[in-house]
């Protein structure tokens, strides 16, 4: 089983995550965010990853320091499972429909860190959680992972269908991408002979 525990902390945040990228998608979500939770169990659910999360923040300031830690501690735990990243397919997409929502996701465990975001929303806030931090997690997870993410939103008309089709979209991506190839077995899925470092 591939899994790995990072813990982070800062003035600002304690976070300890457990990922198994081999698991059933169960989760175990704390950040003291209810929206942000709810998108975390989302990302679980859908990759098969069991993640467990307890994170606890300056919450009485704003949210924007425990959701971008959440992610800087999640992507050094994705990185950390997939090791050398032997034998996985390496790249990840999917297409997400919630109701009148359309969302892609691509996934490159590359080792070269980039985000391209292409979301918009309508409202600055999704229960306690501004809209404009979801952001902020993709950036955090992406950059510590080492994979270069793309984030689209197609089209739709609801906030909530929106974050949630793009948090669904991850989860699939991620699956493919993460996913052991058999008939690549041990090899690294690069001409270089390594991903990252």
């Amino acid at each position: 089983m591939r899994r790995a525990s990072v813990e982070r902390k800062t003035k600002e945040t304690d976070i300890s995550i457990t990922l198994c990228l081999d698991g059933e998608g169960r989760a175990e979500i704390a950040t003291g965010i209810g929206f942000y939770d709810h998108m975390l169990e989302q990302l679980a659910r859908h990759s098969l990853m069991d993640i467990t999360i307890k994170a606890e923040g300056d919450l009485h300031i704003d949210a924007h320091h425990t959701v971008e830690d959440v992610g800087i501690t999640l992507g050094l735990a994705l990185k950390k499972a997939l090791g050398e990243r032997r034998g996985i397919r390496r790249y990840g997409h999917a297409y997400v429909p919630m109701d009148e929502t359309l969302s892609r996701v691509a996934v490159d465990i590359s080792g070269r860190p980039f985000l391209v975001w292409k979301l918009a929303f309508t409202q600055d806030r999704l229960g306690e959680m501004d809209t404009e931090l979801f952001e902020e997690f993709a950036r955090a997870f992406a950059f510590a992972a080492g994979i270069t993410l793309h984030v689209e939103n197609l089209y739709g008309l609801n906030n909530h269908h929106k974050i949630e089709s793009c948090f669904k979209g991850l989860a699939m991506a991620l699956r493919m991408a993460v996913e052991l190839d058999p008939r690549r077995g041990d090899q690294i899925a690069s001409t270089k002979g390594t991903i990252g470092g």
